[in-house]
């Protein structure tokens, strides 16, 4: 997402893949592709470097190796929960009920 400011100098966040086209008329104007049009005060450039920038910064994220991506997990965060079963039998009084997983994925 990128950011303008409206003529009323309140900021508004824009999806650049949605812009169709940027025009400079005394104003700068921002047409999307289902027919919205923006009157915008930042200039053409401007906005242009904006989206570039937006862009470089998806392509540097996708090229982060897999370990180190952003959302990516660890191996140490999972829980197995075939070693948690037997750690809750274990302390188990004669009358509780062992755990059952509720899900497929609990197994």
């Amino acid at each position: 997402m990128i950011v303008v400011t409206r003529l009323d100098k309140q900021r508004m966040y824009l999806n650049p893949d949605h812009i169709i086209c940027i025009e400079e008329t005394p104003d700068t104007v921002i047409t999307l592709f289902n027919g919205n049009r923006y009157i915008v005060i930042d200039r053409a450039s401007t906005i242009t470097s904006r989206i570039v920038a937006f862009r470089a910064r998806i392509s540097r994220r996708a090229a982060i190796p897999a370990a180190r991506r952003y959302l990516g997990r660890h191996p140490t965060h999972r829980l197995d929960w075939s070693e948690r079963l037997t750690d809750d039998a274990s302390h188990d009084s004669p009358g509780a009920q062992k755990h059952t997983p509720f899900h497929s994925r609990d197994y």
